[in-house]
């Protein structure tokens, strides 16, 4: 796991919510795999509470959004490899 620490991904924003154990699993993923997130509160702003509101966590990387309400770790690990 330490070549996934590597990865060139700098943006990785974890859309989330107070209160929200999914969020907190997202995050221990997203650490486990080399990854710190800038978390975004979607309930600080009527945009985001309306675009996310019943999919959070959101995980979005590289611009790009990757995962919604769970992370599955084997398709991080694959995306990590793919940009290696």
């Amino acid at each position: 796991m330490r070549a996934m620490s590597r990865s060139p991904l700098k943006n990785v924003v974890l859309y989330t919510r107070n209160g929200c154990h999914l969020c907190d699993d997202a995050a221990q993923v997203l650490h486990a795999h080399g990854l710190t997130p800038q978390l975004v509160d979607i309930d600080a702003d009527p945009a985001l509470r309306d675009a996310h509101h019943e999919w959070v966590p959101v995980i979005e990387i590289d611009g790009v959004v990757r995962f919604r309400g769970r992370i599955e770790p084997i398709l991080l690990r694959r995306l990590l490899a793919d940009v290696n």
